[in-house]
């Protein structure tokens, strides 16, 4: 028994650690609230016609039951009446999440957000190669070109590709177009591709983020080291140490 219960805890383990790098389907809450409201009825698997959507089954080392998809074998190809949104009986699939002045818009999906292993893309490289940008149905919006001067050659350019985070969905046809042997861009949930400045940070030049500063209170203290000249507060520090 005492080992039957282990060997279900780490099964359990693994499937909450894995299940912060799934990817859900469009429209889905956040993971720790879809989770809850997700009742793996598999309607949205179902409703999607490129066969995109997989249920979890034992062994995929994510919550079983709940859908996913994995775009280096089949991302999201972006539907616009997006069907596997609306077939969800509990709101696991938010539709107003994925809705522009109230018409569902798959543009406005946030599934993920692509990362560029600039090491192994080779258009870091200098080799041509926009096969990403080409794939994004968001073209020239999602994932631009950066052209910069190959000082290697000196007489050639390098065409990088850019993710714009605030405007990519993860559907991963980026990914999928890839042709590295292991894609050099992929897509991650944007908890873990993308880092959080905090609360102390505000962009000044942002109306919208400066509007955090309008309840902000502030206090200035003082300490004993600070009334003193900084040469002073050198020596002290010398004094200690003869």
């Amino acid at each position: 028994m005492a080992t039957l219960g282990g060997l279900m805890w780490s099964a359990y383990v693994d499937e909450v650690t894995a299940s912060t790098l799934v990817l859900r389907p469009p429209g889905a809450l956040k993971e720790k609230d879809f989770l809850r409201a997700c009742i793996k009825c598999g309607m949205c698997v179902e409703a999607c016609p490129y066969d995109t959507l997989m249920l979890a089954a034992p062994g995929d080392n994510k919550p079983m039951g709940t859908p996913y998809f994995v775009p280096r074998d089949i991302p999201c190809y972006m539907c616009t009446d997006i069907p596997c949104v609306p077939v969800c009986p509990t709101g696991a699939l938010d539709e107003s999440s994925v809705s522009k002045d109230g018409v569902l818009d798959i543009n406005t999906a946030d599934m993920g957000v692509a990362v560029i292993d600039d090491n192994s893309c080779i258009a870091f490289w200098g080799i041509q190669c926009d096969a990403c940008y080409r794939a994004c149905p968001l073209l020239g919006e999602a994932i631009v070109i950066e052209y910069s001067k190959n000082e290697r050659t000196g007489k050639h350019a390098f065409l990088k590709p850019i993710v714009v985070n605030d405007v990519c969905t993860g559907c991963g046809m980026c990914e999928k177009a890839c042709v590295t042997e292991k894609a050099a861009i992929f897509v991650l949930p944007r908890e873990i591709a993308q880092g959080r400045a905090g609360d102390y940070y505000i962009k000044g030049w942002d109306k919208n983020d400066e509007k955090r500063l309008e309840n902000a209170t502030s206090k200035t203290t003082t300490t004993e080291i600070s009334k003193e000249s900084a040469i002073d507060s050198l020596n002290d520090g010398l004094e200690d140490l003869y």
